[in-house]
């Protein structure tokens, strides 16, 4: 199944106004990639820019569109994933309003309900925000 055969809301466990995805536009066991599309409405923008906690919403909601894909695909409920730690984030720009960004996950380990990753925000062909993050999965 491609990962356009889901509605996105059936695979990550937040609800508007919290989305900060739009389409999950790539998935395979080890990396995950999402389009968003940036509205001046959205709760993170300020001063026309998307602001720091959305960027690291939008990394951890890429995450969870990947499992919540790969448990849709096995027949499994959609679980519930918490940050449980964010380590070398580096903010180089906030993405303006009206713009698209594609965010990408790879997964470096998972183990014990925990996996390991690092996300990379690209808006107009440049990296706005980059980190590794750790989350558990409940």
């Amino acid at each position: 199944m491609k990962p356009e055969q889901f509605n996105l809301l059936e695979l990550i466990p937040q609800r508007p106004p919290m989305v900060m995805i739009d389409q999950l536009v790539q998935y395979n066991e080890k990396k995950s990639t999402t389009k968003f599309f940036i509205q001046k409405e959205n709760i993170f923008c300020e001063n026309g820019l998307f602001t720091e906690p959305g960027l690291i919403e939008n990394i951890a909601q890429t995450a969870a569109a990947r499992i919540g894909y790969l448990n849709k695909t096995s027949n499994i409920k959609v679980l519930i994933g918490y940050i449980g730690s964010i380590k070398n984030l580096k903010i180089f720009f906030l993405p303006k309003v009206s713009t698209e960004i594609t965010t990408e996950v790879i997964i470096e380990n998972e183990m014990l309900g925990f996996t390991l990753i690092h996300g990379k925000i690209i808006s107009n062909n440049n990296v706005a925000a980059e980190c590794n993050m750790t989350i558990f999965i409940k």
